[in-house]
């Protein structure tokens, strides 16, 4: 099966699709994708826009997973209001979901985590992660422990960078 890893990181997620199927990871940050590539030797990884490369490229998969940035839809975007820092949603969030649903021909899943408002597309709930899929997800078990694992074997640097970027905190950013 060929695969579409959106918004790879450094491959938390990766580690549920299994070592069977062609995998395709999409990832912005070159010292990011370096580090999903140093896990996954094997995948091919693309240093794009995961949003425009939807778009661009949906056709050629039989499955895809989104798991666009979290952060302006997350009950800790209230600590940032807090220090004064407010922000619009992301509504990439609910383009790819209606894309999706009326454009893919296979199966796909965009996961985001649980937000701070009521979603405007009914996702299934697993945990603390909405799922928006065209198939049911039984509920599952992720080990937590091990994808933390995987994370603090990145570099120091790259961590710092991942953070930064998932915080959308440019003013940050090196």
């Amino acid at each position: 099966m060929k695969i579409l890893n959106l918004y790879a990181g450094i491959g938390g997620n990766r580690k549920l699709l299994g070592d069977d199927h062609e995998i395709t990871a999409v990832e912005i940050e070159p010292d990011i994708a370096k580090i999903y590539q140093d896990f996954f030797p094997k995948d091919k990884v693309v240093v794009a826009d995961a949003h425009q490369y939807l778009l661009d490229n949906f056709k050629e998969f039989d499955f895809i997973w989104s798991s666009p940035p979290c952060q302006s839809h997350s009950k800790t975007n209230f600590f940032l209001k807090g220090q004064g820092i407010l922000r619009y949603p992301d509504m990439n969030l609910y383009q790819e979901i209606l894309f999706l649903k009326y454009f893919f021909k296979g199966k796909y899943v965009v996961e985001n985590v649980n937000g701070y408002y009521k979603p405007l597309i009914q996702p299934q709930v697993i945990g603390r992660h909405y799922f928006w899929a065209n198939f049911q997800i039984s509920d599952i078990k992720i080990d937590y422990v091990q994808i933390g694992t995987m994370n603090r074997q990145a570099s120091k640097d790259s961590q710092r960078k991942a953070i930064i970027r998932e915080a959308q905190i440019p003013e940050l950013i090196d």
